[in-house]
């Protein structure tokens, strides 16, 4: 109950982040757009790129984002066919954002922090790693696909930085090298702003808390998607590999647990602002399962990760 009740305290601060985007959108004229571009061009490049730098790599761990960049390709294809057959108003190329990944970067890190400590947040960011490549390369590409061409989607998930970042950061610390040490506030006022920015731009995409549901059925999937579906599997790879493969430590199986059960991504409002592709349906469906993830995150924990 203790720990329910710290986790319960811990996400608060992130509700206010949420209310002073909103403020700053409806009151301020704030762009979420000019914001969501600084986000998916600097920000996000800079954390990955400094994650990776200060992992611990060998094989085992590299192969952690790329079983989760699975995880998300996976659900998401599976959710994207579903949706396609039920929703006919153009949402259905958000269903791959909004199932595949979540908010494992804003939300997640201070509850890894609080459950694992310092030495399994730094697992946590590693499996993390593997959502953020998703949803900057086929997840942006995906959404795309209800726009613009192959083509076009194409060249734009080229343009993204996040995947060179992430690149570029594995052969540097794997040949050794670090960070100087003169670059290393920088780096982290980065994470502190990646974490602020990312919450309020949901805040800043809905002009008023009415309606926030938007199309019924493109919600109820992506809540069955991300806080079913997921935690089913990322479940049923703990069981599997513990029970026959033994590849992974407890502590990978609970990081991955974890990541499948964050809300959906406040980086879904971010593609889908700048992508133009149903915004504020994003948004409503990002800010309810936030709102949702407030209660169903410590309740998860308690049962499996206890």
């Amino acid at each position: 109950m203790a720990i329910v009740l710290s986790l319960f305290v811990k996400l608060l601060p992130l509700y206010v982040t949420v209310a002073l985007g909103w403020v700053a959108g409806r009151y301020l004229e704030a762009s979420g757009r000019h914001i969501a571009g600084i986000m998916l061009y600097i920000v996000t490049p800079s954390v990955i790129f400094s994650g990776v730098m200060a992992a611990p790599l060998s094989t085992e761990v590299l192969l952690m984002p790329a079983i989760v960049f699975g995880f998300c390709t996976g659900i998401s294809l599976l959710h994207l066919w579903f949706g396609k057959r039920v929703l006919s108003d153009g949402t259905a190329s958000i269903i791959p954002l909004a199932v595949g990944t979540g908010n494992t970067g804003y939300f997640g890190i201070p509850v890894a922090l609080l459950l694992f400590g310092e030495k399994g947040l730094a697992l946590y960011i590693v499996c993390m790693l593997g959502t953020t490549l998703f949803e900057n390369s086929v997840g942006y590409y995906l959404a795309g696909r209800g726009r613009y061409s192959a083509r076009d989607c194409l060249k734009r998930v080229a343009r993204l930085p996040s995947v060179y970042a992430f690149f570029l950061g594995v052969i540097l610390n794997l040949s050794d090298f670090s960070i100087p040490d003169v670059f290393m506030p920088l780096f982290d006022n980065l994470r502190g702003a990646y974490s602020i920015l990312g919450m309020m731009i949901v805040g800043m995409s809905i002009l008023n808390f009415r309606g926030l549901v938007g199309n019924v059925r493109f919600t109820a999937i992506a809540f069955f998607g991300k806080f079913v579906v997921w935690p089913v599997m990322a479940l049923l790879f703990w069981w599997i590999d513990s029970q026959f493969l033994h590849f992974y430590s407890d502590a990978v199986y609970r990081a991955i647990f974890l990541v499948s059960i964050t809300p959906i991504a406040a980086n879904t409002v971010v593609i889908a602002t700048l992508l133009d592709a149903s915004p504020r349906q994003a948004a409503g469906t990002t800010l309810l399962s936030t709102l949702f993830a407030l209660a169903y995150i410590p309740v998860m924990v308690a049962i499996f990760l206890r």
